[in-house]
């Protein structure tokens, strides 16, 4: 049943600035004027000089992360509490708040046991992550350097695609999730955004759905996280989708993902492709347009140049079909040598005659019909 907003509040700070805080989230928006940072995490660090309240907000660009004691932490929080934050999100040691400010204003509190136990946070300066290491999910998942790494670096893109306001329900797809562990961090931050989310991961396996939706009853999101088994192309959505993913999906797979998001008229797409086969199978079988010869002769540069010009086509094509599009770094090569993402974002812009042009030379003269293009036609 709501109480009062004050009521509410006044209890997340009781919580905040007590000896047996563990964590605390402010996400979301609520009707009206929107916070001024997108999000703020705060927790307790023991540091040299004693216990601190470290607090973590985002504006969107950089996280600022300062770590503050008695009357300054007090007006830190404070000050938190005044901003129009949609959801606050707070766990103890014996117990999990969380409190979300509904249309009218009023508060509607969720309470509950103590959350699966974190590690210490014993260090001076914490690495930022989007999803804290904490996370029960990484108990589930496995939680290596390596793959915190690769979840965080997915999430900032995700973070940098999306807007402030998300819609509700937010709908997601996964296509080709594999085992999902991206699937459910992208489940796991928005809804510590404030978003209600609903998501469903395809998979051509059904020995990965099983697995997949045993993991989501583990997470306690079953209700919310589902998983079909079928091909990319033909496997059953109910609800088109707001954000589709494709992730390491292999070769035309991915052309399979960004078509399926085209007729579903996503509003946003994240693909990361994997092993650019269709192209550099066309570019060997016909000799490169002069003076690029050299470019195709050796089949090792044959097949990085067909991975470039594999994904300039998709953009191109994502562009063609009323997309503004954003390639950029996945993960550090460091990490993973397929560490390129295509992110697009629906604008429903008109494609223009210089666009369309420029992508018929460039098929034209490299001799190449792309699997995107044959799917979308």
């Amino acid at each position: 049943m709501p109480q009062p907003l004050d009521t509410a509040l006044a209890e997340v700070r009781e919580l905040v600035l007590g000896p047996t805080l563990t964590r605390a989230v402010a996400a979301g928006r609520r009707r009206g004027p929107a916070p001024s940072i997108n999000r703020a995490e705060l927790r307790p660090v023991m540091l040299k000089a004693g216990r601190r309240l470290q607090v973590v907000t985002d504006d969107g660009t950089r996280p600022y992360t300062r770590n503050v004691a008695d009357d300054e932490a007090a007006a830190a929080v404070d000050a938190l509490l005044a901003e129009p934050f949609g959801n606050w999100h707070v766990e103890t040691e014996t117990a999990t708040v969380q409190v979300r400010i509904t249309k009218k204003g009023d508060a509607q509190v969720h309470r509950s046991g103590a959350p699966a136990e974190r590690d210490p946070q014993d260090h001076d300066r914490a690495k930022q992550w989007l999803l804290d290491p904490g996370d029960p999910l990484f108990g589930v998942i496995g939680g290596n350097a390596a793959k915190r790494r690769q979840v965080d670096a997915f999430l900032r893109a995700l973070a940098a695609t999306l807007p402030e306001e998300l819609p509700s329900p937010l709908r997601v797809v996964d296509l080709g999730c594999g085992n999902a562990y991206l699937t459910f961090a992208a489940y796991r931050y928005l809804t510590d955004r404030g978003a209600n989310v609903r998501v469903v991961g395809v998979d051509v396996r059904e020995d990965q759905r099983v697995r997949n939706s045993a993991v989501a009853e583990q997470l306690g999101c079953a209700a919310t996280v589902r998983f079909v088994a079928g091909t990319i192309e033909d496997a059953a959505v109910d609800e088109a989708p707001d954000l589709v993913l494709a992730l390491h999906a292999c070769d035309t797979a991915t052309d399979q993902a960004l078509a399926r998001a085209v007729r579903w008229n996503a509003r946003w797409v994240l693909a990361a492709p994997c092993c650019h086969h269709d192209i550099a199978a066309q570019l060997k079988g016909r000799p490169a347009p002069q003076p690029y010869t050299e470019i195709t002769r050796n089949a090792i540069l044959r097949e990085r140049f067909a991975d470039v010009l594999t994904d300039s086509l998709r953009s191109s094509l994502l562009r063609l079909n009323g997309y503004k599009v954003d390639v950029v770094e996945f993960v550090d090569s460091q990490h993973t040598p397929r560490n390129l993402l295509l992110r697009a974002r629906r604008t429903g812009a008109a494609a223009t005659d210089a666009q369309r042009d420029e992508y018929e030379q460039l098929t034209t003269q490299w001799g190449v019909t792309p699997a995107l293009e044959k799917l979308l036609s």
